[in-house]
């Protein structure tokens, strides 16, 4: 893949309840809308690379599948939920470069040839590139859901956003699914997901925080208020992880901050 001029930019969004954003559900219109409009408003790339909070491994894995199909990995959906096509290809030579960076990184990585995207992957995709003519290379997240690791990960990652490829992100920043189910109109606990939330906004975005210091907090981001509340566990959180590595642990902008289910959540993006 040729090196461009320009670095793409590193993206990391919410996905939403299952595919409630590509249903048309109310409680999911702004992330639908945000994604319509963020996809709009790139570069187009070249390829995306997707890291997802619905897909874990033991070691490093990339798939590596010509023509990707779509894994509905959720239940108690409309019959439409699970009628969805998105006929994108695969990048394979992208794929092998992702394999060979993260075995130099980690000491091996795994090609998964089967498996299909999942819904934390085509949900956002079908929004922001609905003509599917953008292909699409995912890498899982690690069981060990260890900081440091998935920092590490976006970091071996970044050569690729000078080759045209957007780095991508995708989970939820607050995603406590039995808090949520509770109603908007708790109160205490909407007040708790917005302490998370400032805590996280301010790590993500201040200039006044280093590369270094960045690291720190996220690696001890337990210690944040309202931080297990926010994540009983932390798998939707990790995306963004792997985002602040392949941006450098720079300093990136916020490009989502809406109540979804009530409770604050926001979406980053690094543009330089």
């Amino acid at each position: 893949m040729p090196d461009s001029q320009v670095l793409m930019p590193v993206l990391c969004v919410p996905h939403g309840g299952g595919p409630l954003p590509i249903l048309g559900e109310p409680s999911n219109d702004d992330i639908a809308a945000f994604l319509k409009r963020i996809g709009a408003s790139l570069p187009k790339p070249k390829a995306v690379l997707v890291v997802s909070a619905h897909w874990e491994t033991d070691v490093p894995t990339v798939l590596s599948v010509a023509t990707p199909a779509l894994l509905f990995d959720y239940y108690g959906f409309p019959a439409e939920a699970y009628e969805f096509t998105y006929p994108v290809t695969g990048a394979q030579a992208l794929a092998e470069e992702v394999r060979s960076l993260l075995t130099t990184e980690f000491g091996e990585c795994e090609v998964d040839t089967q498996r299909g995207l999942d819904h934390g992957v085509f949900v956002p995709l079908m929004l922001m590139y609905p003509e599917a003519d953008v292909p699409v290379v995912q890498i899982s997240m690690l069981t060990s859901l260890d900081p440091k690791d998935h920092i590490r990960m976006g970091l071996c990652l970044q050569r690729l956003r000078a080759e045209g490829v957007l780095i991508l992100g995708s989970g939820m920043s607050f995603h406590n699914m039995r808090d949520m189910m509770s109603g908007a109109a708790n109160k205490h606990s909407a007040a708790l997901a917005r302490e998370f939330d400032h805590w996280l906004v301010d790590t993500m975005t201040s200039n006044d925080i280093g590369p270094e210091k960045r690291e720190a907090l996220l690696v001890d981001w337990e210690r944040a208020p309202a931080a297990r509340f926010s994540h009983p566990r932390e798998e939707h959180l990790l995306p963004l992880y792997v985002c602040a590595g392949a941006a450098g642990l720079h300093a990136g902008n916020l490009t989502f901050h809406e109540p979804v289910f009530g409770r604050q959540v926001s979406g980053y993006i690094w543009r330089g």
